[in-house]
């Protein structure tokens, strides 16, 4: 299924083009430098290929973009992700549309993720291929609209008043291939990318905790400034809701107990970077 390109990414990805041109750079130099495959490249810059603040702004940034110049381009693809996010939001299951009312007011969300990378840190191949994964008998129109439901959530990542964001992934996680090589190449990136973000905290629970709260499964928690907080649990086609006050104590104990076992974000952002070290020398990720 083709997807429309808005005229603010065609832009976008033309103005990529002249940045590079005028740098004097190939495709192949960039994506050497940040660590993308050439076609990642090539494909942002033809339009072939949908584009995300924290990649354009990674190759901006490579190219020494003029400030005034970054700004204008990231306000034009982030004015782009906020409208597709409400043409999105308008065709989504009821309890899809409270999670996203809910976290554009959350002062705070936090999720612990066991077995996959958490959906507020996918990337569009990664969810892809984890949908198809979950489900063969989804078409392909309707994976479509699950993982952009799933990316365009992201969108609360880009503002500057957004809340802040905690992730703990399992260990096991960052070593279970989703997709091909390439796909867990470019979704452990995204995480690095992510983690420079001031607003954004990433931690990896290791395997070497052994037995911990987060073994009962997945925890999610949205707080609130002058509203009670909310648990949730989010599946591929629904999220589930708890708000009475005892279950939503036992979340935030579980995340307590998570936080205390987890590896600080230093030590985690040095094992993602030696997962994808040994996914670059061997080609699989070590456990």
């Amino acid at each position: 299924m083709t997807k429309r390109t808005s005229v603010r990414q065609r832009r976008v990805s033309a103005e990529l083009r002249t940045l590079r041109m005028a740098a004097g750079m190939t495709c192949k130099e960039v994506s050497d430098g940040l660590g993308f495959s050439e076609s990642k490249i090539s494909r942002m810059e033809t339009g072939d290929r949908g584009l995300y603040a924290d990649d354009v702004s990674a190759i901006l940034g490579f190219l020494h973009a003029p400030t005034e110049k970054r700004q204008e381009l990231l306000k034009l693809l982030r004015e782009g992700e906020e409208r597709n996010w409400h043409e999105i939001h308008g065709k989504l299951p009821p309890t899809w549309k409270e999670l996203i009312r809910f976290e554009e007011s959350a002062a705070a969300i936090k999720n612990y993720e066991p077995l996959v990378m958490p959906g507020l840190a996918q990337t569009p191949e990664y969810a892809r291929a984890l949908m198809h994964g979950i489900d063969n008998q989804l078409t392909e129109p309707e994976v479509e609209k699950l993982v952009a439901a799933r990316l365009n959530r992201q969108v609360v990542l880009s503002r500057h008043d957004g809340p802040a964001v905690h992730l703990l992934i399992e260990e096991s996680v960052l070593h279970r291939t989703v997709g091909d090589l390439d796909v867990m190449r470019a979704q452990l990136q995204n995480l690095q990318l992510m983690m420079n973000r001031s607003r954004v905290t990433i931690r990896v629970v290791p395997s070497a905790a052994g037995t911990h709260p987060g073994l009962e499964g997945p925890l999610a928690l949205l707080e609130f400034i002058d509203e009670p907080s909310l648990a949730y649990a989010e599946t591929h086609g629904a999220s589930n809701f708890l708000e009475d006050e005892e279950p939503v104590a036992r979340v935030k104990r579980a995340w307590k107990g998570l936080i205390a076992v987890a590896l600080a974000p230093q030590d985690s952002a040095r094992l993602i970077a030696r997962v994808i070290g040994n996914l670059n020398s061997s080609g699989e990720p070590e456990p």
